[in-house]
């Protein structure tokens, strides 16, 4: 078939265009490029016979199986023109702009020859971007200089709908910078054409560009808490939904750069600009894009690997030009807060930033493409600390998480150093230092000693800081292991220390002494304890072949487009979250057959009959209007779905103990001119004098406007006492600080002020349920959160039916203590001088 080159060349004059005449080395390739001619069109190209079979596609591929896209079939190509990119001079044939769009292989599934002949061609690919199982489809002419085709995606595990995924506006760029793709296997062989990386890291950039597109751009705070590890006992059972980097031996830092504004920030929240100024000065030559840069700042040995006591050094000898910040994370760019968005995606944006600002000082930190316990295995082998594990699906979360993990190759953390004992023999300084762990109480428990990895400047050095620190007792908690002729410190000091085993009596043996942790608060140091790996639960959202939906495709809510069916989906992504809290309580219903805007309905009591799996309660617990509901089954959930119903609220009370209250909701309730800083701000103070009263209080999103704290209580007063010892809390919140709070709930009241609305807490009152979507613009949701995240909380709608998925794998867990935390109301009631009964 090479003769059919001679069309092709008939057409260029290879003295002017820069596109090749002939030549390619022959394979299986196929090549997609992008060509900016007098009309936008993408040139599909496969390898036959030692030429490129070539169709023009104006609109380009589309995964979805119902579109058929116009393919003109054109002039053969060399194969050489496969890496061809570049521009076409003027007055050329097909001038203008070619990028290599993508690239890969391909197999005919059938006799090729024949299959072109007969205007059937169907073949499977594996490229950057294209995947599966396709077919070109000669159409019937009219008479055409050149035939028309169709290309059509065959339906398989690729094939996504139109609305759902636009593979050339998601994904837009030239691959010609990218290796080949991983081939196609042999027919029979085991294994798919499986995504290659690169193919993944596109995909995972294109995705993260499109929610920037997406997402408002928002004011970059001032100071940002970031994301720790957890320690665990093994590697994650389905390790391809993570990956893995090195656990460096450094100190981590975050970098907030702002234009010329660029702060080096502890995780403690001090700024070390000032220690660090040539790797500030690397930074700005750098000219990152504005945003929070989340990364470890190290110093190498001779043989390349991290060593916490150079990076020390650094530090002591203000020399600290030989340190490496490794960056691994991006929670804000360019305006834009990623937090909520994928790792995956935010790593995919990040290298590309990092792609041409690498240097000596600054790099980004790669991802270790093999099984973790090989991972692990060569990490130690290399003398290693151990790696990090990271979910790909996860949020950027200001706290420590389940969704970052660290294994170690050995033990090691940080202590409080609380004594030191006196040196033997020819030995200066000291002899030993006494460790110490804080416990959730504040207290120091006594943890063991180390006496070795001390050199003579580091046991001057360390004698000098600690002669500073003399105290007349001693801070730990009372022990009989503890040397008596120790000298006693203020536990200020923190010591990174590796050892063998922990005791059974809780102390350390066969320590070494690595360093002083320069940022790391005395007063945070816990023990750490290996933890299981919490695999993510199985939520699929995939909906029963029993449940019919109506008008799946009626648009409910405008602002974001989503239609029934997306609530439905949602709903069946949440259920065995929502599912426990719902079970066993009184439940209302708002029904919005228009959707968002809508009337609504709200519904303490309805007919089941279609709404399968909805119960009534047999109690008679409203004695004069019918029988309580209660959805306690995603069945149940579902039907409600299916029947309009977008919010459910739940009462404070089970349906078996209905008579005495078993939580109080205080809902903050923003009136107009109130900022949400001050929403946060109301949010701590409630905390502050519940804690006060020794009673819990666990926070939600409402999904609207403001927050809601409950308080888990053990039923023991009736619903007049509870709601009225609600309302003297409020009643003292607004007398104590007026310019915050009201007691009364009118719009005109609470104009610059919060109303903490303690009416949720009356007989048949209810509250929306946690991961209840809202019937809002946008279908917010209410979501359990912590308290350490309150600060990070961008508005009460954080969350929604469409970007929930990021929140998934941290779930309940913020609530996990709630139903062992309950308390009885007595001793509270007593402290407030309130005397149930008087109401």
């Amino acid at each position: 078939m090479k003769g059919s080159l001679k069309t092709y060349k008939a057409k260029r004059n290879f003295a002017v265009t820069p596109e090749p005449a002939e030549g390619g080395e022959e394979g299986a390739a196929f090549v997609i490029q992008k060509h900016w001619a007098s009309r936008l069109h993408y040139d599909f190209r496969l390898e036959l016979d030692g030429v490129m079979m070539s169709w023009a596609v104006p609109k380009g591929p589309s995964y979805d199986t119902r579109d058929k896209r116009m393919a003109v079939h054109v002039e053969d190509h060399p194969i050489s023109y496969n890496d061809f990119e570049g521009t076409i001079p003027p007055k050329q044939y097909g001038a203008g702009k070619v990028i290599i769009w993508d690239k890969g292989t391909w197999r005919p599934l059938d006799d090729p020859h024949k299959a072109l002949k007969a205007g059937n061609l169907k073949f499977e690919i594996a490229g950057h971007k294209m995947h599966g199982r396709w077919v070109l489809v000669r159409m019937k002419g009219k008479g055409e200089k050149q035939e028309p085709w169709l290309l059509i995606k065959e339906k398989d595990d690729y094939a996504r709908s139109a609305e759902e995924f636009s593979v050339v506006d998601e994904m837009p760029d030239s691959v010609k910078a990218l290796p080949m793709p991983e081939p196609l296997p042999a027919p029979g062989a085991a294994g798919g054409t499986g995504v290659a990386p690169a193919d993944a890291m596109l995909q995972a950039r294109a995705k993260a560009r499109a929610t920037e597109r997406t997402t408002p751009k928002v004011a970059m705070p001032e100071s940002l808490f970031p994301q720790l590890a957890t320690l665990v006992d093994a590697p994650p059972a389905n390790a391809d939904e993570w990956l893995f980097e090195v656990k460096f031996d450094g100190y981590r830092l975050l970098a907030r750069v702002d234009g010329k504004d660029i702060r080096l920030i502890t995780r403690n929240g001090n700024d070390w600009t000032h220690k660090l100024q040539p790797l500030r000065d690397q930074l700005a030559r750098a000219k990152l894009p504005s945003g929070w840069y989340d990364g470890e700042i190290v110093v190498h040995d001779e043989d390349g690997r991290p060593d916490f006591g150079l990076l020390q050094n650094a530090f002591d000898e203000n020399n600290p030009g030989d340190i490496v910040y490794f960056i691994f994370d991006m929670p804000f760019h360019n305006g834009h807060d990623l937090r909520d968005t994928p790792l995956e995606q935010r790593r995919a944006l990040l290298q590309e930033v990092l792609a041409k600002r690498e240097s000596a000082t600054i790099r980004y930190s790669t991802a270790l493409n093999a099984p973790p316990r090989d991972v692990i295995a060569a990490a130690c082998q290399m003398g290693l600390e151990g790696i990090i594990g990271k979910r790909r699906d996860a949020p950027y979360s200001s706290r420590r998480s389940g969704t970052w993990i660290k294994l170690k190759c050995g033990q090691r953390q940080e202590f409080v150093i609380g004594g030191y004992t006196d040196p033997q023999g020819a030995r200066n300084g000291f002899g030993s230092l006494l460790l110490g762990t804080y416990d959730e109480d504040g207290k120091l428990h006594y943890a063991g000693n180390v006496g070795s990895g001390f050199n003579a400047n580091s046991l001057r050095d360390l004698k000098a800081r600690m002669d500073k620190l003399a105290a007349a007792t001693s801070p730990f908690a009372p022990s009989r292991e503890i040397d008596k002729k120790a000298h006693w410190l203020k536990p200020t000091l923190v010591a990174e220390v590796s050892f063998g085993e922990w005791t059974h009596s809780g102390s350390i043996r066969h320590a070494v002494f690595q360093g002083l942790r320069k940022d790391k608060h005395a007063g945070a140091i816990r023990r750490e304890t290996p933890q299981h790996v919490k695999e993510k639960p199985a939520m699929q959202g995939k909906l029963p072949a029993s449940l019919k939906v109506t008008n799946p495709d009626r648009v409910i809510d405008q602002q974001s487009g989503a239609t029934k069916m997306t609530l439905i989906r949602y709903y069946a992504l949440v259920s065995a979250l929502m599912v426990p809290h719902l079970k066993g309580r009184p439940v209302s219903l708002v029904r919005a057959p228009e959707g968002v805007g809508g009337e609504l309905f709200f519904q303490k009591h309805a007919e089941i009959s279609r709404m399968p799996g909805v119960k009534q309660f047999k109690q008679a617990l409203d004695p004069d209007h019918p029988p309580m509901l209660e959805v306690s089954s995603e069945q149940a959930l579902l039907s409600a779905a299916q029947m309009n119903v977008v919010e459910l609220h739940t009462q404070n009370a089970n349906g078996s103990s209905y008579e005495k209250p078993n939580r109080m909701v205080f809902d903050l309730d923003p009136g107009k001119g109130v900022s949400w800083q001050q929403v946060r701000e109301g949010a701590q103070l409630l905390r502050a004098f519940l804690d006060q009263l020794s009673l819990p209080a666990f926070i939600k999103t409402s999904g609207g406007k403001g927050l809601h704290v409950v308080v888990p209580i053990k039923p023991g007063y009736g619903w007049d006492d509870v709601k009225a010892f609600s309302q003297a809390i409020v009643a003292h919140m607004a007398e104590t600080i007026p310019e915050r709070f009201v007691v009364k709930s009118g719009p005109r009241n609470r104009v610059g002020k919060i109303f903490i609305d303690y009416l949720r807490n009356g007989r048949g009152a209810t509250t929306v349920a946690a991961w209840s979507a809202r019937t809002r613009p946008g279908l917010g949701i209410s979501v359990p959160i912590t308290w350490d995240e309150l600060e990070g909380l961008q508005g009460a709608d954080q969350w929604n039916v469409t970007n929930v998925h990021t929140r998934l794998d941290i779930g309940n867990a913020p609530w996990d203590d709630y139903a062992k935390s309950a308390k009885g109301l007595a001793a509270a009631m007593k402290l407030m001088r309130f005397k149930p009964g008087s109401s």
